[in-house]
C-alpha cells in the first residue's frame, strides 16, 4: 500500500521538476544575458560620448535594443543545449525567434549605417545640391532595403510554423491562376516600387528640391518607395505616387545648382529713358541682403504702340529666397518710380475726332507686373 504511494509522489515530483529545472535553467541564462549587455553598453556609451562625431553615438543608439534581444536569445539557446528539460521548449521556438532576432538586428544596423552617412551630407549650406542627391539616394536605398528585409524576416517566421508551412507549400503547387491574381492585384504597388528604384538611380527629384507641378509651386519634403511628399509653398502637403515623375513633365528648379534667375517686368512709356532705371536697379539689388551677387541684369523685351516691356534680371541662392528678392525689388522700382519718375508710366494714347492726340488718362490707370 505504502510503495504505490510513494512512486506516486516521486513520479509527481519528477513532473513538476523538470518544468522547474527548465525554468531555473532560463531564468539564469536571462539574467546573465541581461547583465552582460548592461555592462557592455555602459562601456560603449562612455566610450561614444568621448569621441568628437556623433556617428558612433547613433550606432549604440540604435545597437541598443536589438541586441539586448540577441544577448537573450544565445544565452538561451546555451542553456538548453546543457538542459536536457529546456532543449525540448527551446526548439519549438527557437525557429519562429531566431529569424525575428536576426532581421532585427539587420534593420538596425541598416538604419544606424544611413543615419550616420546622413550626418556627412549637411543641406543646410547654400550650394547643398551634392547633400541633397546624396541623402535621397541614402533614403530611397533604406526604405527599399527596408521593405526587402522585412519581407524575407516575416517569410521566415511563418514558414516556422508548421500549418502555415503546409498552406504555403500548397499554394506552390498550383500557383498557376493565383500567382496571376495576386500579380494582377499587386501592380499598382509594385509599379510604384520598381518607379522609387528608377528614382534613386536616375535622380529625376531629390530631397529639397523646388518642383512646380500640377499648378502647385513646393517643396519635396520626403520621397516614399511608393509616393513622394511635396510641401507647398503654403505649408499644404501635396502628395503623388512616385510613377509620376517618371511619367508626366514637371518642372526641377533645382536640378543642376539651388541658384536661380529671377525676372520683375516694368512696363514703361516709349518715351522712357532705360539709364536712370537701371541705374536706380542696380542700387537697390546690391542694397539688398537676398541678391548672391552673380546676375544682375536691365534689358528692353517687348515693344507696343503704348509701352514698352523692361525686365529686371537678378538671382539669388535658392527659391524662397529669390521670391522675396523679386517682390522687393518690384516694390521698390514701383515706387522709385511713382516718386521720381511718374512720367514713365506706360500710358493709353487716343486719337480725338479731329484727327489730333488725346490727353493721356490718369497715371493712375497705368500698370505695371
Amino acid at each position: 500500500m505504502i510503495e504505490p504511494i510513494s512512486e506516486t509522489i516521486d513520479e509527481g515530483t519528477a513532473l513538476l521538476a523538470d518544468p522547474l529545472h527548465a525554468a531555473i535553467a532560463a531564468g539564469i541564462a536571462v539574467a546573465l544575458a541581461l547583465a552582460i549587455h548592461a555592462a557592455l553598453f555602459f562601456l560603449l556609451r562612455r566610450i561614444a560620448r568621448r569621441t568628437d562625431g556623433s556617428a558612433d553615438d547613433i550606432v549604440v543608439r540604435h545597437l541598443h535594443r536589438p541586441t539586448r534581444l540577441a544577448l537573450v536569445v544565445l544565452a538561451l539557446m546555451g542553456a538548453a543545449r546543457e538542459v536536457p528539460e529546456l532543449r525540448d521548449i527551446w526548439a519549438d521556438i527557437a525557429t519562429f525567434v531566431l529569424p525575428a532576432v536576426v532581421g532585427w538586428m539587420v534593420l538596425s544596423i541598416l538604419r544606424a549605417l544611413v543615419e550616420a552617412a546622413k550626418l556627412k551630407a549637411d543641406i543646410s549650406v547654400a550650394d547643398n545640391l551634392k547633400a541633397r542627391r546624396k541623402r535621397t539616394k541614402l533614403t530611397m536605398f533604406s526604405r527599399i532595403a527596408t521593405f526587402i528585409i522585412v519581407f524575407v524576416t516575416i517569410g521566415l517566421m511563418l514558414l516556422a510554423i508548421p500549418g502555415v508551412r503546409d498552406i504555403g507549400l500548397t499554394l506552390v503547387a498550383s500557383a498557376g491562376l493565383a500567382g496571376l491574381a495576386v500579380g494582377a492585384a499587386a501592380q499598382p504597388a509594385l509599379k510604384s516600387l520598381i518607379a522609387g528604384v528608377q528614382m534613386a538611380l536616375t535622380e529625376p527629384i531629390n530631397i529639397d528640391d523646388a518642383v512646380v507641378l500640377e499648378g502647385e509651386w513646393g517643396w519635396i519634403e520626403d520621397i516614399r518607395t511608393t509616393y513622394v511628399v511635396v510641401k507647398i509653398w503654403d505649408e499644404r502637403r501635396l502628395v503623388v505616387p512616385t510613377s509620376y515623375f517618371l511619367e508626366k513633365p514637371f518642372q526641377n528648379w533645382t536640378k543642376q545648382t539651388a541658384n536661380l534667375l529671377g525676372t520683375v517686368f516694368l512696363h514703361l512709356d516709349p518715351k522712357a529713358r532705360i539709364a536712370p532705371v537701371r541705374e536706380e536697379f542696380f542700387r537697390q539689388v546690391e542694397a539688398n541682403e537676398r541678391w548672391d551677387g552673380r546676375v544682375k541684369v536691365v534689358q528692353v523685351t517687348d515693344t507696343t504702340r503704348d509701352s514698352k516691356e523692361v525686365r529686371l534680371l537678378m538671382s539669388a541662392k535658392n527659391s524662397p529666397t529669390l521670391f522675396d528678392l523679386r517682390c522687393d525689388i518690384r516694390e521698390g522700382m514701383m515706387e522709385w518710380l511713382a516718386d521720381n519718375r511718374p512720367e514713365d508710366f506706360a500710358q493709353l494714347r487716343l486719337m480725338n475726332d479731329a484727327g489730333g492726340r488725346s490727353q493721356p488718362p490718369d497715371p493712375a490707370q497705368n500698370v505695371s507686373d
